[in-house]
């Protein structure tokens, strides 16, 4: 009986592999998307290839990451013994006098990780770099796909690990925020500009941070009576909530992080003096 699917005598079969397979519906249309359906995922890759070349920028420089009382997210805490000495900082000279390259490398390991293994970036840059897939009902041009069952993917996985981390530098980067309310003489009750850049960014981090899947999960994600435990039912209702808008977060507060470290380096480098409110 026929099915539908098979193409006419005369009409070439398209090539076999992947969507292509034979088990598959023979459409040689490669999609049936009519729209600019290539716009998100070249919009994704751009912006995250403008923050990758920034971000290791900035990493390698190493200068221009402190300027009292700000110290640069890229760099904080400073662990090398290289590191500029900031007064009361996150300045722990753990690493000796033989780490020669940039502090940043040490740290940015840990926020990095844990956004590369997100699951919203892992969607944005496997459909913006890797084509896998493009779009939304937009076949993928790989012929084989084996998810993240395989090395290197598989380590996607170990993504609630570096949720703990990222719950350590969220809250070093708040330690820093508390002491942007200084002048640059270290008096206390004081507030520039960058102590708002730096409130605006530190609320973004901590919204993307708590907003993971991870972190809903670990709340409430193995209890099995939520009657039982209130609290963290409530906590996983809000975590919930705030998971719906984890895209908007992650961009929001990518975008956050590189501006602070940018106003850091305008201003460590001389190039712009902080404004005083009060």
């Amino acid at each position: 009986m026929a099915t539908g699917t098979e193409p006419p005598a005369t009409e070439p079969r398209p090539e076999s592999g992947g969507v292509r397979g034979a088990a598959r519906a023979a459409i040689a249309a490669p999609h049936l998307r009519t729209d600019r359906w290539w716009l998100a995922p070249a919009g994704t890759a751009a912006g995250l290839l403008a923050f990758i070349v920034y971000s290791t920028w900035r990493a390698f420089a190493d200068a221009h990451y402190y300027a009292a009382p700000y110290v640069s997210p890229f760099y904080s805490p400073c662990l090398a013994e290289r590191c500029e000495p900031m007064r009361s900082g996150p300045n722990w000279e753990i690493f000796g006098s033989w780490w020669g390259i940039s502090p940043a490398i040490i740290i940015l390991i840990f926020p990095l990780g844990f956004r590369l293994t997100c699951y919203y970036y892992r969607k944005a840059y496997y459909r913006g770099f890797w084509a896998s897939p493009p779009a939304c009902a937009v076949a993928e041009p790989h012929k084989k796909y084996s998810g993240e069952t395989r090395f290197p993917l598989i380590l996607q996985n170990i993504h609630r690990y570096f949720f703990y981390a990222a719950l350590v530098v969220a809250g070093i980067l708040t330690y820093d925020t508390v002491l942007a309310f200084r002048d640059e003489n270290y008096a206390w009750g004081h507030m520039g500009l960058g102590t708002l850049v730096f409130l605006v960014n530190i609320v973004l981090i901590w919204a993307y941070t708590i907003s993971c899947h991870s972190c809903r999960h670990i709340v409430g994600g193995k209890l099995k009576h939520f009657s039982k435990h209130p609290v963290r039912y409530r906590m996983w209702q809000w975590a919930g909530k705030l998971n719906a808008r984890h895209m908007q977060f992650a961009w929001a507060s990518l975008v956050s992080v590189a501006l602070a470290d940018f106003y850091v380096y305008l201003v460590a480098s001389g190039a712009f003096d902080d404004p005083r409110f009060f």
